[in-house]
């Protein structure tokens, strides 16, 4: 007998009918013969409520409050799950991350997970119990609740999917699969059927939204199946996995773009050692990411400095980058909030030449100046002026023919 471990997000329990659809397909799997392992999120707009309501009462609440506030939400639908399919007649048992003691470090809102105790599931899973997991959450050594950030669910299905040796964890959201890009902006972009976890890690992290990157890193790190599915529409949805040698993998599976990106220069630095880290010091020790970097060394024994960082920070990032730059004598800092990303992903291109003028040439057909790169074995990234973004996306997809399947 197969286990699978389920997902399904605040859209796909959003109501108390899409609770009873859940219950559903959940039996349905059950009936085929799976153990299953339900994790849930809060239904659609409630912990967005649930903060809202902590800020009418304290414009900065201790993080361990809120967590025990913000835990509630699940805790909800996992009792609601488990009495609808127990009315359906289908044995089921719900627990939160305390109960089955999913361990996590002690960062509140944002924890990480370290440990699950997969017994009390084990024991449900042999009496024939569907066993209903809240997502998002766990506990520290000292019996406090965590939430493990935004996302954090995916995490949580994908932490227990490990631990219980999962043969599958699907991951069921509002969309029915990982695109070739956004298609609200390319209408021709073609669901894929597979992915590999490198890929997906890359168009996370560029930007796709459609899962949060990191139960993308625990999946490939211990190997678990990801299926992406849509609870609204029936399909076979993206399989997630690990690379397989025997399959023919397409030249280029996705364009990735961000629209939250923003560019920061310092000119005329005088060009001694370390003078990297002066620069970026700073930023960071203000718990500012940085994303893409390029340094140009002039012939008047100075450099100047560029780099990207998250457009919500450039103000805080600019700020400080004035006082670096009065700090080591540089000439001036400019600023950029009108820049976008847009990246080119696969593995395919680890065996092809050519990709980054193919690339180049479809961006400067389109009379589309590129103002940063940065390349890795599998992506290759542009900065761009953000109002050429979608035509951008467009002329890319087209050139690496996206819209083709490459199986037909």
């Amino acid at each position: 007998m197969s286990l699978i471990v389920q997902k399904y997000g605040g859209t796909s329990v959003g109501s108390v009918d899409r609770i009873r659809e859940v219950a559903k397909k959940v039996i349905e799997y059950r009936q085929q013969g799976h153990d299953m392992v339900i994790v849930v999120s809060a239904m659609s707009g409630e912990t967005n409520r649930l903060i809202d309501l902590a800020k009418q009462l304290n414009d900065h609440p201790r993080g361990r409050e809120l967590d025990v506030l913000l835990s509630t939400g699940e805790q909800v639908t996992i009792a609601l799950l488990s009495m609808t399919l127990q009315q359906m007649g289908m044995p089921a048992v719900s627990y939160t991350g305390s109960q089955v003691r999913i361990l996590t470090d002690n960062t509140h809102n944002k924890a990480r997970i370290m440990e699950i105790d997969d017994g009390k599931i084990g024991d449900d899973l042999k009496q024939g119990k569907v066993v209903v997991v809240a997502g998002f959450q766990g506990c520290d050594d000292n019996g406090n609740i965590t939430t493990l950030g935004r996302g954090g669910s995916d995490t949580t299905a994908v932490a227990l999917a490990a631990a219980l040796k999962a043969d599958e964890c699907q991951i069921y959201t509002d969309v029915d699969g990982v695109y070739t890009t956004d298609p609200r902006v390319v209408p021709e972009a073609r669901r894929l059927d597979h992915i590999t976890f490198e890929e997906m890690l890359e168009m996370a992290s560029l930007g796709a939204k459609v899962l949060q990157i990191r139960s993308v890193e625990f999946a490939s790190k211990y190997n678990v199946p990801l299926r992406v599915l849509s609870s609204f529409t029936e399909g076979g949805g993206t399989l997630i996995a690990a690379e397989d040698p025997s399959m023919e993998q397409a030249l280029i599976s996705g364009i990735a773009f961000n629209r939250d990106e923003a560019k920061l220069t310092i000119l005329g630095v005088p060009d001694h050692p370390g003078v990297a880290s002066k620069i970026l010091g700073p930023i960071a020790a203000e718990n500012i990411e940085v994303d893409m970097i390029i340094q140009n060394t002039g012939y008047d024994a100075t450099t100047d400095f560029t780099f990207t960082v998250h457009r919500n920070d450039f103000k805080s990032a600019l700020t400080i980058l004035q006082k670096t730059a009065e700090a080591l004598g540089a000439r001036e800092v400019t600023g950029d909030e009108h820049i976008a990303k847009i990246s080119v992903v696969g593995v395919g291109m680890r065996s092809h030449a050519g990709i980054a003028s193919s690339m180049f040439d479809a961006l400067a057909n389109e009379n589309i100046n590129i103002e940063m790169i940065s390349t890795s074995e599998i992506k290759i990234s542009v900065v761009v002026d953000e109002k050429y973004l979608e035509l951008g996306v467009r002329s890319l997809h087209k050139a690496f023919e996206l819209e083709q399947d490459p199986a037909a």
